[in-house]
């Protein structure tokens, strides 16, 4: 990365790439807007590779590029920007985040919704148009 710390910047409009399901056959679409954290989205994998039971293959189509800073509580006013918490993925409505092929249609609806809830946006489950 150029800069260690980045505005905060603003998320409007829709996703303009990422928006079709180009990988797998089935996907989990952000139908909210937002910024997912590097855990959160370790914790939908995780939930999709516990459903699935490993079974067939996934992609995660989101990656968390942008820093966020936060400052100590107690601290006072001033004294320039905080230190780098957490890093997050700005994610707008269109954007696919997780693919995964090789299961059923069945297995596909339950991991993705699994995955779902675990994420601060809405979403919805898409397949693939041939």
């Amino acid at each position: 990365m150029k800069y260690r710390k980045v505005f905060r910047g603003r998320t409007k409009g829709i996703a303009g790439r990422g928006t079709e399901v180009a990988f797998g056959e089935y996907g989990l679409k952000a139908v909210g807007r937002g910024w997912v954290t590097a855990r959160q989205i370790e914790a939908a994998r995780k939930a999709i590779a516990h459903h699935t039971k490993r079974m067939g293959k996934m992609w995660i189509r989101i990656f968390p590029d942008k820093p966020v800073t936060g400052k100590e509580s107690g601290q006072g006013m001033g004294s320039g920007k905080g230190d780098v918490k957490e890093y997050v993925a700005v994610v707008t409505p269109g954007r696919i985040l997780f693919e995964i092929s090789g299961v059923t249609k069945e297995i596909a609806v339950d991991a993705m919704r699994l995955a779902g809830d675990k994420l601060p946006i809405g979403y919805k489950f898409v397949e693939r148009y041939e």
